[in-house]
């Protein structure tokens, strides 16, 4: 057994579960409402595609899970148990394998978090983006901060000690010093979380968002100079150095752009992104990178539970894209691009290349 784990290769998983109560105000992800009927058809799917695919990785340990959405928290727990059950009989999973879900206030219930907790799920990502219930309504998400604040005791009561929270910066009509009370808010949530998201808002087009700010996003980005209702560059930045200070103040580590962690606990699956490790996507429009292959499910949610190819052609990364790849995926973290790395990795220097 020892020697078998030696030489099988890492691998990550992502599996998408692309539902939702309501689409909010600002997101361009793959998700939307839908019903039970579809929904249960859904799972089945995808669990087909996860036994189908899993002959093709034989040799790969599975070091890392993610369930992302969507809303992964809407679908009912028990079947979304079994997807998680069909991925171990059908993979090899590390005993330690780090298994995150994503799960957002007001579609978590109790017994279902002991559901997940049975089938491996040992880290929970939440999404708060802020304490303001205003700054939420304006977002269209569907929780408030007391909704929140009751997701997060049930999870830590139900035994789940690693535990994300997602906060969004720079929200129109936002204020430096709003902002600096949502951090000050999480900070005082006792146990602390062990890792904490805060990324800047951004105004995707074809969202309800761009079609509200979008010609002031425009126009903010032209001058720099504060909007009706988007804060100005400057305090986007003071946002940003202040969720640096503070977070380095409580012991957290910025080891990426918009991610702090206490020791011990960066999420290992983002890290095989931004340090180009294996990792397979299952479901609606998932994407995967296999030895520098690329792969991606169809985004048709009707081709994708037919009989219908799912995955769109495959394309192999040259050595050139690869090294892009690595100079700018590694430049996201704060440790950067280890020339060494770089040169192991190609067989030749980073400065022969880049100059």
């Amino acid at each position: 057994m020892t020697e078998n784990k030696q030489i099988m290769k890492s691998l990550s998983v992502y599996i998408h579960i692309p539902f939702c109560v309501k689409k909010c105000n600002y997101c361009d992800f793959l998700s939307a409402p839908g019903d039970i009927p579809v929904q249960e058809e859904y799972l089945r799917t995808l669990k087909e595609e996860i036994k189908r695919e899993a002959a093709k990785y034989r040799s790969y340990e599975v070091r890392t899970v993610f369930v992302g959405g969507g809303t992964p928290t809407v679908v009912p727990p028990r079947a979304l148990c079994d997807v998680l059950h069909t991925l171990r009989s059908s993979f090899r999973v590390a005993d330690d394998a780090e298994i995150s879900m994503e799960a957002n206030p007001g579609t978590v219930e109790r017994e279902a978090l002991l559901l997940y907790r049975e089938a491996g799920v040992n880290r929970l990502s939440i999404g708060l983006q802020s304490t303001d219930d205003s700054e939420l309504a304006l977002l269209g998400r569907i929780h408030t901060y007391s909704d929140f604040l009751h997701t997060y005791r049930m999870s830590v009561e139900n035994g789940f000690t690693n535990l994300n929270i997602d906060l969004m910066a720079a929200l129109p009509g936002q204020t430096v010093p709003g902002y600096e009370k949502t951090l000050q808010e999480v900070l005082s949530l006792q146990p602390a979380p062990t890792h904490i998201s805060a990324y800047s808002l951004i105004i995707e087009e074809g969202t309800p968002f761009y079609e509200m700010y979008g010609k002031e996003r425009d126009t903010l980005a032209r001058t720099g100079e504060k909007q009706a209702h988007l804060p100005s560059e400057d305090d986007e930045r003071a946002m940003y150095r202040l969720t640096e200070r503070l977070l380095a103040q409580a012991g957290y580590q910025r080891y990426e752009i918009s991610n702090y962690s206490l020791p011990g606990f960066a999420c290992k699956h983002n890290l095989v992104y931004w340090q180009r490790g294996n990792y397979v996507g299952f479901g609606l429009g998932a994407a995967s990178m296999v030895e520098n292959v690329r792969f991606q499910n169809t985004a048709v949610l009707s081709d994708y539970l037919s009989k219908k190819e799912k995955t769109a052609d495959r394309t192999f990364l040259s050595k050139e894209e690869q090294m892009e790849e690595f100079l700018f995926l590694g430049l996201r973290l704060t440790e950067g691009v280890s020339r060494k790395s770089f040169e192991d990795y190609f067989g030749v220097p980073l400065e022969s290349v880049y100059g």
